[in-house]
């Protein structure tokens, strides 16, 4: 018999390339970790990372009409969607880098420790800081980022998961790096590591059912094979739910949602506000990309699942969130419930569905890197710690009244009030759903209208304490920090994009409605 003829897979080297600027940047990274001396290092990784950050976003965006289309064989599916994810992900991941780069006049960037391998405490972490090497976050950073621009492009679940694990794997190290509270930052990134290859698990072994059913791991082919073989379909259900259970874990939805309140809290918080805003839109995109282009022609042996997880989702998220007295931990369950919500928009299978999603990852995201920053800015004056107790942020309107007010207008977004970017994007979710989900889109809809009054008790109690409330005494020891021009600039675009998408989200609406079709 013959040997078969190697076809080559078709390249559209033009299609790759942000991504590749991306991982190019990172691998450069590691180089001058290796290479250049110390004392250059931290300038050269923020330099190299905003470079290939913007150099990735105008490739992409000059060359949309010549990027569109599945390349390499279909692995990779660049459509509408991907493409506005995929922008999104290198904006929000220049905002990331601008944070995580602050070092408030310091020779270390402040939220990394400067050894992450040393036992807390340890002579070699003194002598790590003495030296001033933290850089090593940035690398880390570039290369999940360019797992997430893949994550939405996969167009087969092997790519995908390979997607999966080079996201993941980073922001665990990342997880385990903060400065102060290391053992805390230590945990969380343990927990963040167990739970995520658990999670990465299931999402294998759904893959390899999926194969087992249709003999093909491209969401062409699975959606192809669908009906075909009536006596495998519990081998198809099993799959389906096997791989959404992995890509729940990732957007942190009940009842896989059990890390993310703790990672939030030990991780530092750039990287806190990182996940927040890139990891959930990436797994949002990815989320998308299976239900609507392989195994949407079988969503009603699933669906049902999908409207208890964005019910539980909404409801868990938004009452846990009234009982924290951490800020961190309060805007990481806020972030749960803001998962339901959009899971609300994810079912509603049309494309005014998928723009409004679209739209949401992109206000939340926004809104929620600015949030994480100002707490970054908050400190007892003692120690140099962020001030996260609920507590500590008592009367912060009169000590520092343009700090406390933006956090509040933030606040005001996720709560979803008129004229914010939150207002717009609960209603067009919740309209998407109720438009194209039947009754189920509707109870769901009312349950995310109820659990927003709930997180709205929640904001409006802290914005309380900052503008009624008097601290005790008249010193405190709580300070607001001056922050470097990058911080200032990356808060100060973020709150500005808040209020923009609020006030004026038609032409971005608009957009989103116009790139909202997906290639199979």
């Amino acid at each position: 018999m013959p040997a078969p003829e190697f076809v080559p897979a078709d390249l559209n080297a033009l299609a790759l390339a942000p991504v590749a600027i991306v991982l190019a940047a990172a691998l450069i990274g590691v180089l001058v970790e290796t290479f250049v001396p110390r004392r250059s290092r931290h300038t050269i990784q923020v330099v190299l990372s905003v470079l290939a950050l913007g150099v990735a976003f105008l490739v992409l965006a000059l060359n949309v009409p010549r990027v569109v289309g599945p390349t390499m064989s279909g692995a990779i599916v660049l459509d509408g969607p991907t493409i506005v994810l995929q922008l999104l992900l290198l904006i929000m991941g220049l905002i990331s880098v601008l944070v995580m780069a602050e070092r408030f006049d310091g020779r270390l960037a402040d939220a990394f420790t400067p050894s992450g391998a040393s036992v807390p405490g340890s002579h070699a972490e003194g002598v790590a800081e003495r030296l001033g090497s933290s850089n090593e976050v940035y690398p880390l950073a570039l290369f999940s980022l360019a797992g997430m621009m893949l994550f939405p492009a996969a167009g087969d679940l092997l790519t995908m998961f390979i997607a999966l694990e080079l996201l993941s794997l980073p922001l665990y190290v990342l997880t385990a790096l903060a400065r102060r509270k290391r053992l805390l930052s230590q945990e969380a990134g343990l927990k963040y590591f167990l739970l995520g290859s658990f999670a990465s698990a299931f999402f294998l072994f759904g893959a390899a059912l999926l194969f087992g059913y249709s003999g093909s791991m491209q969401f062409r082919r699975i959606a192809e094979a669908i009906g075909t073989q009536s006596a495998m379909d519990p081998l198809l259900v099993l799959g389906c739910l096997c791989v959404l259970v992995g890509l729940f874990f990732k957007v942190g939805a009940v009842p896989f949602h059990s890390w993310t309140p703790d990672v939030y809290q030990g991780a530092p918080t750039p990287v806190s506000g990182f996940m927040a805003a890139c990891t959930k839109a990436a797994a949002f995109g990815a989320m998308l990309r299976v239900v609507y282009t392989g195994i949407d022609a079988d969503r009603w042996d699933w669906m049902i699942v999908l409207w208890v997880v964005a019910g539980l989702t909404m409801i868990v998220g938004s009452i846990l969130s009234v009982t924290q007295s951490d800020m961190k931990r309060m805007l990481a369950y806020s972030s749960i419930a803001h998962a339901g919500f959009v899971l609300v928009g994810v079912l509603a299978f049309d494309r005014s569905a998928v723009a409004a999603v679209l739209f949401y990852l992109a206000t939340y995201g926004f809104a929620v890197l600015a949030a994480f920053g100002i707490v970054m800015l908050v400190r007892t004056r003692d120690t140099g710690a962020e001030a996260t107790s609920l507590t500590q942020w008592t009367g912060l309107g009169k000590r520092s009244p343009l700090v406390a007010g933006a956090f509040a207008f933030l606040l005001m977004a996720f709560a979803g009030l008129p004229l914010t970017s939150g207002f717009t994007a609960k209603f067009a979710v919740f309209s998407a759903a109720i438009a194209h989900a039947g009754v189920p889109g509707a109870v769901l809809a009312v349950i995310g209208m109820l659990c927003s009054a709930v997180t709205a008790f929640v904001y409006f109690r802290v914005v309380r304490i900052m503008f009624t409330v008097d601290p005790e005494g008249d010193d405190d020891g709580i300070v607001v920090l001056t922050p470097s021009l990058g911080t200032i600039s990356a808060i100060t675009v973020s709150v500005a994009l808040t209020l923009l998408l609020g006030v004026f989200p038609a032409p971005l609406l608009d957009l989103m409605s116009s790139l909202s079709t997906f290639i199979r």
